[in-house]
């Protein structure tokens, strides 16, 4: 899958989500001025601005391994440390950070428990590690309009139900496998309002992620059909979309 794409695509196309849900995170991890942080799988930056708010760019530090995503995190987050890599090996420190914080990623790294387990061991001895996943296996995450078109289109091509992470059980069991402990497991809502289909449906066709990957797979005739199928059930607009993610977080 493919996020080597301009962070302003993913904006359009995840940021709508992710912006507001990195916020409820960073509350839900009870992050407090003082402490250090580490953003794994930063992407364009939005949970790493809201760390900045919250705790001043010299306390914040972020990774990922899309190198237009880490170019746009430091245009938009001056002062923070914002390098290349993959969670399965992060660039920092043991015990360097009091919390880790991984938006919509755990279910995208090659190895999550392995990915989790370095998040635990850069962060302090009790420290915070929390993850957020779209309930993909309840289709309740912002692109579920488009899988359920996609299963009348083309019922072929697989979805994201069977990632990593996309219940709140299959989360949770990685922090236990990370070894974290007093675990906690909540979810997370986030409602955006599209005030037209052509809103909604223009993000999709820069090749973000899955959704947009299977999209371009498709024939111009599907394509148009994949279309006609999402207009029909979402209308033309105003409509609100509503997301739930699995929150999980745990101790070092």
């Amino acid at each position: 899958m493919s996020f080597d794409v301009a962070g302003e695509a993913y904006d359009r196309f995840m940021g709508r989500y992710s912006q507001p849900l990195a916020r409820t995170l960073v509350d839900w991890l009870e992050v407090a001025p003082g402490q250090r942080a580490v953003d794994v799988g930063c992407g364009p930056g939005a949970l790493t601005a809201v760390l900045v708010e919250r705790l001043g760019a010299d306390h914040v530090v972020a990774v990922d391994p899309s190198e237009p995503f880490v170019a746009a995190c430091r245009d938009r987050n001056p002062g923070v440390d914002v390098r290349q890599g993959g969670a399965e090996s992060l660039p920092f420190d043991d015990d360097s950070a009091d919390v880790a914080a991984a938006c919509l990623v755990v279910h995208f790294m090659t190895d999550p428990v392995a990915g989790v387990r370095e998040m635990a061991r850069v962060t302090r001895p009790g420290g915070r590690v929390g993850a957020t996943v779209w309930d993909l296996r309840g289709s309740r995450a912002p692109m579920a309009p488009l899988w359920t078109a996609m299963a009348e289109v083309a019922p072929q091509h697989p979805d994201e139900s069977d990632f990593q992470g996309g219940s709140r059980e299959s989360l949770v069991g990685i922090l236990e496998q990370a070894g974290l402990t007093d675990i906690e497991a909540d979810e997370l809502a986030v409602t955006v309002t599209h005030p037209t289909f052509e809103e909604w449906w223009e993000p999709y066709q820069h090749g973000v992620g899955p959704a947009g990957e299977a999209i371009a797979a498709l024939d111009p005739e599907a394509r148009t059909r994949l279309e006609q199928v999402l207009r029909r059930n979402l209308g033309d607009g105003p409509f609100d979309v509503t997301a739930v993610a699995y929150a999980a977080r745990g101790r070092a």
